[in-house]
């Protein structure tokens, strides 16, 4: 039986209960069989996901409830897998928008949702956590109608239908104190007002490839809602670009629909339909996947931009190949060409040599994720410090990207966090009082600044405050900035580093490493207090002598060492310094290890 379809996203901001929420919908719409052990979290596919809670891939699901079908695509909410967003959203009908009701409106449901509003889309708002003890469902919704408006919602989109919920407790309610049974009304509410598209069945067949899997069995997998037309297993296809040339050809050999969140084979798949198609080895996303009689692209949103970009080169320390496995300049290059075609947000580019990767990224955070991805996969590296993209506009003007920042935090901390964040070049756009003497303060500040200042914003607010940052846009560069005012202290030679050693360099500045890790000519092992670098010995160990009296032996005291994420260790790089990733250690260390060498490149560039 043909069942109509709607296709729907969900937009919220990270942490709001979205994946609970599609979790207890696949439950109660009956996805599962009694007696099926389910993970937690079941969208949630990779590691780096479930750890840190952030949809970092778009992935569709499907259920079954009363006559249709809805397919659930769950967005990324962060700006930095906007690539992701852009093309998700052009295969939706429809929107749910999931507000925490205690939180309120946050930066990342903001950038999502002016998407789909942009493409027209009539979003459907939840307002979730209804259980919370803090609890201001009214509040938020006014907060909801203003963000509409200041993101010129048309009065189809203002007038938007709101249900309250609790994702945790799988019940949803039209009235705030209604009935608190099952997930029925919000899935019924899907139903009357999403509209099913209407598509052409009778056209040949054509599909916009929107999101783009590599399948060890399969090859590539190319998923899609087909725009007229249907498909079938076995029939001959073709893919154009968005200029129509022909860039693929061959033969569909599987078609797959999800049910749930498994991938199902079929025979045809109908116009309006999600489905997952292989046979084309070249075909990228963006591409339109059609019939050899088709000649026209379907017309896909243009990307943004990347912002920033890293250069990544074979690990030349001499700790080289003791943890990693993946070390050749060969391994690291098919690694970063195979995330550039399956990431849209992610460019390539390599040396003349091709042994010096560039790849550029839309922020801090993808560049990261990718980072840790390779370091998992037994890669080792020596990554560059992160430089911003800079643009010019007609008048030939240098233009930088500014973030918006919004933080929200204790009233006491407020002046620390705005020094900072002058220093730091940002302007103080907004401050409002949130109640319970807390403030939230939103900025906007070129992304130059803001490499690894979560860490900093965390220290200065005792780890209570909470920081989320989008891009805005380009604009006027802000004129140079401040960098690391720290010198760095550089080990002397290779070896092992001891306690003794350490506990009496202390006082010099803070220390990175502990009693037995092993250290090299060359390794950032400390920072100092002043700037100006500083060679240290961290192998020294203590004089013995015949004599042993009460107070010889002292205990030997040492501070324990900050961790630190990559981003943080990135954004403390000077131009001369780089970071060595292996899969169980990140090391700073200065690019030319040879403290003669560089004392000659420094007389050099001074001449």
């Amino acid at each position: 039986m043909t069942r109509s379809i709607r296709n729907i996203t969900i937009i919220a901001h990270v942490d709001h209960g979205k994946t609970t929420l599609i979790d207890n919908l696949m439950k109660q719409s009956g996805s599962f069989r009694e007696n099926e052990v389910i993970d937690e979290r079941l969208m949630d596919s990779g590691e780096l996901e479930k750890e840190r809670g952030i949809t970092i891939l778009a992935k569709p699901a499907s259920i079954n409830w009363k006559d249709s079908r809805i397919n659930i695509i769950d967005t990324p909410g962060h700006r930095d897998f906007a690539a992701e967003v852009e093309r998700v959203l052009s295969m939706a009908d429809g929107a749910l928008l999931l507000i925490d009701s205690a939180e309120g409106v946050m930066p990342q449901t903001k950038f999502v949702l002016a998407k789909a509003l942009k493409q027209g889309l009539k979003p459907i708002v939840v307002i979730n956590k209804l259980d919370k003890a803090d609890q201001r469902a009214d509040e938020v919704l006014n907060e909801t109608f203003d963000l509409f408006v200041s993101l010129d919602a048309n009065e189809e989109q203002l007038d938007f239908p709101v249900i309250y919920a609790s994702g945790r407790s799988g019940w949803a309610s039209k009235e705030i104190d209604g009935p608190r049974k099952n997930l029925n009304p919000l899935l019924d509410l899907v139903i009357d007002h999403v509209k099913t598209a209407e598509f052409d069945k009778t056209k040949p067949f054509a599909m916009l490839s929107t999101l783009l899997y590599a399948d060890s069995f399969l090859g590539r997998s190319l998923v899609g809602r087909i725009s007229q037309g249907t498909a079938k297993a076995n029939q001959q296809i073709k893919a154009i670009n968005l200029d129509g040339k022909k860039v693929d050809e061959g033969r569909l050999t599987k078609i797959f629909r999800y049910e749930g969140t498994k991938k199902v084979p079929i025979e045809v798949g109908e116009a309006g339909d999600i489905v997952v198609i292989a046979g084309l080895e070249k075909a990228n996303v963006a591409d339109t996947i059609c019939d050899p009689e088709v000649d026209i692209p379907i017309q896909a949103t243009p990307i943004d931009p990347p912002t920033m970009s890293i250069k990544i080169t074979v690990n030349s320390s001499p700790l080289a190949g003791t943890e990693g496995k993946k070390l050749t300049s060969t391994q690291i290059r098919e690694r970063l060409v195979q995330e550039a075609q399956n990431n849209v947000g992610i460019s390539f580019s390599e040396n003349e040599n091709k042994d010096s990767f560039e790849i550029s990224g839309r922020g801090e955070l993808m560049l990261e994720i990718l980072l840790t991805q390779m370091r998992r996969e037994g890669f080792e590296m020596t990554v560059s410090p992160p430089r911003v993209l800079f643009q010019k506009n007609e008048n030939g003007e240098k233009l930088e990207p500014i973030e918006e920042i919004t933080m929200d935090l204790d009233e006491e901390f407020s002046s620390k966090v705005i020094d900072s964040m002058n220093k730091r070049k940002g302007k103080l756009i907004d401050l409002k009082d949130t109640g319970k003497n807390k403030k939230r303060l939103i900025f906007h500040a070129p992304t130059r600044g803001l490499m690894g200042y979560t860490s900093r914003f965390l220290t200065l607010t005792k780890g209570t405050g909470v920081i989320n940052r989008i891009f805005h846009s380009y604009g006027k560069f802000e004129g140079d900035m401040e960098g690391r005012r720290n010198g760095a202290l550089i080990s002397m030679e290779q070896g092992k580093a001891v306690a003794f050693a350490i506990y009496n360099l202390q006082a010099r500045g803070e220390m990175f490493v502990t009693h037995n890790d092993p250290v090299y000519s060359g390794m950032i092992v400390g920072l100092s207090p002043k700037p100006g670098d500083m060679i240290i010995n961290v192998m020294k160990g203590k004089k013995l002598t015949n004599m042993r009296t009460q107070g010889t032996d002292e205990n030997v005291v040492l501070t324990p060492v900050r961790k630190m994420s990559i981003a943080e260790q990135l954004s403390m790089l000077n131009s001369d310094e780089a970071l060595e990733i292996t899969p169980n250690s990140c090391r700073l260390r200065k690019a030319v290890l040879d403290p003669h060498v560089r004392k000659r490149l420094a007389k050099n560039t001074e001449i």
